[in-house]
């Protein structure tokens, strides 16, 4: 909500010093209820539009696999996010942040007048695409740069590998900067992506299992077994593609039998319940919980520091390149 983002951004501001940061939000492009602007009657008219089988099917799984029901007294809300009638308050909140000085959006082209918004009060707009004509979209739009992001990674992706994606979209859009994002690990992809074109990385799923990431310990075991073949792109929490470790829970929501899964926000709103229950008691929930991560979890075998992780991306990079020096051709 707008209101724990001003409490995360404060936290944020305290312990940064002078130092600037970005902010990732989902303005989507496509949703039930879009054009509704009072989150309030939005989600009211929303949560008429689930069917109560969906969400009895979502409690009956969660039964199955022994998770517990939160606390009495406990209380949630459904429609959080995916929606510009949520994103909006949080766009307000971010811009009475000075530190502030980027602001991504993971989901879509945000509106040209948010766009404006955000760039006339000094910040920089990006957006990430799976696809180049999304890439385009972004660019009309008049972000500053924009986040290509292959199928491999981890959240909501297309279904384009990046090695393919990134160049399509570099050669698209040039001369707007393109990240490259979607599957990096390591200093070698790093070069990859610089060398195709790309003016810097973007990276998400190693910061999991990470010793600063305040991942549940059973979330970070299940991550740190993972190989790259235990993650599938899957509708089944928040009603868009989005690649997570496969488990009881995703596999039960694919079978013909069973509810399919709605669209966004309203997939969300179906298992929002779920989400807080399987964070709370993670040690019990992990074959029905939701972990969101990307193919790259295979080359994540170890917990380590932050500085250990930036440590390792430089000095790999450093040996790709001068490993693609030394096959240069030499001067006769």
């Amino acid at each position: 909500s707008a209101e724990q983002l001003e409490i995360e951004l404060k936290w944020i501001d305290e312990h940064v010093g002078n130092k600037p940061y970005g902010v990732d939000i989902v303005f989507p492009g496509k949703y039930e209820g879009k054009g509704m602007d009072d989150p309030a009657a939005l989600e009211e008219k929303l949560r008429a539009m689930v069917p109560p089988e969906h969400r009895a099917f979502a409690k009956r799984l969660l039964s199955e696999h022994g998770v517990p029901e939160l606390p009495e007294g406990t209380q949630t809300r459904e429609l959080l996010g995916w929606t510009a009638a949520t994103a909006g308050p949080q766009i307000e909140v971010m811009l009475k942040h000075p530190k502030v000085k980027l602001v991504a959006n993971a989901l879509g082209t945000p509106p040209a007048e948010i766009i404006q918004e955000i760039q006339q009060s000094g910040r920089l707009v990006g957006a990430l695409c799976g696809s180049v004509k999304h890439a385009l979209a972004h660019k009309a739009a008049g972000v500053d740069f924009v986040i290509a992001q292959g199928g491999e990674g981890g959240g909501h992706t297309g279904d384009i590998g990046s090695i393919v994606l990134w160049p399509q979209v570099i050669d698209a859009v040039s001369p707007l900067p393109v990240l490259a994002a979607g599957g990096i690990g390591d200093g070698r992809q790093m070069a990859a992506a610089l060398m195709l074109g790309a003016q810097g990385v973007w990276t998400g799923s190693i910061w999991l299992t990470v010793e600063e990431a305040e991942s549940a310990p059973a979330a970070k075991e299940s991550l740190l077994k993972a190989t790259s073949h235990d993650t599938v792109r899957s509708r089944s929490w928040t009603g868009k593609p989005c690649r997570m470790l496969r488990n009881d829970w995703t596999e039960a929501w694919e079978r013909p039998e069973n509810p399919k899964p709605l669209g966004m926000p309203l997939q969300s709103m179906v298992t929002t319940d779920a989400v807080s229950r399987t964070n709370r008691y993670a040690a019990k929930a992990q074959s029905v919980a939701f972990n969101p991560v990307g193919q790259v979890v295979g080359l994540m075998n170890e917990e380590r520091s932050v500085r250990d992780v930036i440590m390792q991306l430089v000095e790999d990079y450093v040996d790709a390149v001068d490993r693609f020096e030394q096959l240069q051709p030499k001067d006769v």
